[in-house]
């Protein structure tokens, strides 16, 4: 039984790595302060980040899925308190690519700060740095980084798709930014944990990889979709004229930053992913039983306010 360690394991992302692992059958270890409810069949390391101390000493793992580290120090820190490990596996960001290179973005692409991304872009960067400077310490046998879009899928704590589904609910209409047309890609949270599976199996020696479907979508087809999966038709509100110059991200829950990443990579190991219809009806399906896991923005109070009143 391989030996699986999962930094977090609470939420989202990382839940949904940990329970694929242990429905697959291997021996998974999770990563927390225990917070929150742990992931059935995971055993715990009950502790913070940066005080690990000897919490990890002895313990040897075929993979490492960092799915937590936000930082280069936050990287270090774990690759300090681990005794030993096959694979490394840090979960990026596509917020690594400045807004201003060419797209679609592929992996040898300059990385840098991204004005819509801020600190959180030039954070992950630092981590990824800190990941490959220590790959000849002999820590790990292989490394890898993973930068996906925007995810998405069951668990979701991010009020995304969950926010167009209950405009769908309450029978709203949706506001749109401009005629509806920026671009937006995703990838679905299972495909990501599939993909990681596929590295441990297969062992690539590409060690960076975008990740995410290879077709993008518009905000106004993605928002069709999501009032489909509720079984709703939509209907929308263009926000122009005098209101465009109004912030979308008070009213919608993406900023005004369209971007696209080269997966051809991903796709080579890869081939099948769950199409966006699919994998909005499956958040569907979990949202409605678990609407108060997810952390609600007041977009309606800013469109009744601004818009309708």
């Amino acid at each position: 039984m391989r030996k699986i360690l999962v930094t977090g394991g609470t939420v989202f992302v990382s839940r949904s790595v940990a329970e694929y692992y242990i429905a697959k059958g291997y021996d998974v270890y999770v990563l927390n302060r225990n917070t929150r409810p742990q992931p059935a069949g995971a055993k715990l390391f009950q502790a913070d980040r940066y005080d690990l101390g000897e919490t990890l000493k002895g313990y040897y793992f075929d993979a490492v899925i960092d799915v937590t580290a936000y930082t280069a120090a936050e990287v270090g820190l774990l690759l300090d308190a681990l005794e030993s490990c096959d694979t490394y596996i840090l979960i990026s960001s596509s917020a690594v690519y400045p807004e201003y290179c060419v797209q679609p973005f592929a992996e040898n692409t300059q990385t840098g700060a991204n004005k819509f991304w801020g600190k959180y872009g030039t954070d992950k960067i630092g981590a990824e740095q800190t990941l490959l400077e220590r790959a000849d310490t002999g820590l790990y046998q292989q490394a890898y980084i993973l930068r996906p879009p925007y995810l998405y899928g069951a668990k979701n704590d991010i009020y995304r798709e969950a926010f167009v589904f209950d405009c769908a609910l309450s029978d709203r209409k949706f506001y749109l930014p401009g005629n509806g047309d920026m671009k937006l890609q995703f990838f679905h949270v299972q495909d990501l944990c599939r993909f990681t599976e596929m590295l441990l199996k297969d062992k690539p020696e590409r060690h960076i990889f975008n990740v995410g479907n290879k077709d993008a979508v518009s905000v106004r087809q993605w928002a069709e979709l999501c009032y489909q999966a509720v079984g709703k038709q939509a209907e929308f509100v263009n926000v122009c004229g005098e209101n465009a110059s109004i912030s979308q991200r008070k009213y919608f829950c993406f900023s005004e930053y369209e971007y696209y990443l080269d997966v051809s990579a991903q796709y080579a190991l890869m081939p099948d992913v769950i199409s966006l219809p699919d994998g909005l009806r499956e958040s569907y399906d979990w949202y409605k039983n678990n609407s108060d896991k997810v952390d609600k923005r007041p977009y309606f109070e800013f469109i009744d306010q601004c818009f309708i009143s």
